[in-house]
């Protein structure tokens, strides 16, 4: 299957599930917005969610998407690794036009995912599965705010942590939403430079706002 045997097909992949993961940072930074306004809010939205099998099977989907993802960026590393041959000992300069996380997305994907793992641990763990599994921590999962409460109010570190996270993740994205809309086909000359500005845009945005509402929960107490 060419999706499988082919560079192309590989890239296409790698890029359809991401664009879909970008999706979801879309709506994940929707909920954590209602957050800052409003726990009650905040809270019905993760009740709404909680161990409800469309929740379940959502997060089911959305690990698959991550492991397809997560797989086809080693794939890909790994064929042209071995394609640069002795090359790949060589000392180079970065070619001119081209950034340097075009050069390091592995590395960049490697460091957004090991955070992911630590978000994983503090919210989903002791939300949804604890709900799963009915070992319940001090907080009721249904209660996110108390949770965001507990691991941001007032610690420094993790605020730190998380913002450079976001830094992380940033380059990630200024170099992937365009790389997957030129693997898709929107690769002229014309839409290039405007995908390149939309994806520095919008992971601007993302980004930006991620942080600058870790900050409020850091600052405020999770505005609660």
């Amino acid at each position: 299957m060419w999706l499988f045997n082919s560079s192309v097909g590989r890239k296409l992949v790698m890029s359809v599930s991401g664009i879909a993961l970008v999706l979801f940072l879309v709506f994940h930074l929707a909920m954590n917005t209602v957050a800052v306004f409003s726990a009650d809010a905040y809270n019905t939205i993760c009740a709404l969610l909680g161990a409800n099998w469309y929740a379940v099977a959502m997060s089911i989907g959305l690990a698959g998407l991550f492991a397809v993802h997560i797989g086809y960026a080693l794939w890909l590393s790994h064929k042209n690794w071995r394609a640069r041959g002795a090359q790949r000992y060589e000392y180079s300069e970065r070619p001119k036009g081209v950034s340097w996380a075009s050069q390091n997305m592995l590395v960049l994907g490697a460091i957004v995912l090991l955070f992911f793992l630590l978000h994983l641990s503090q919210f989903w763990h002791k939300m949804m599965f604890a709900e799963l599994t009915g070992h319940h921590g001090p907080f009721d999962p249904a209660n996110g705010a108390a949770f965001i409460d507990f691991y941001f109010k007032g610690h420094f570190f993790t605020m730190l942590g998380y913002l450079l996270w976001y830094a992380a993740l940033w380059l990630h994205l200024t170099h992937g939403i365009w790389s997957a809309m030129h693997t898709i086909g929107m690769n002229n000359e014309r839409w290039m430079a405007r995908w390149q500005l939309i994806s520095k845009i919008g992971a601007s945005i993302i980004c930006g706002m991620f942080a600058l509402i870790t900050i409020i929960f850091y600052v405020r107490g999770a505005a609660w």
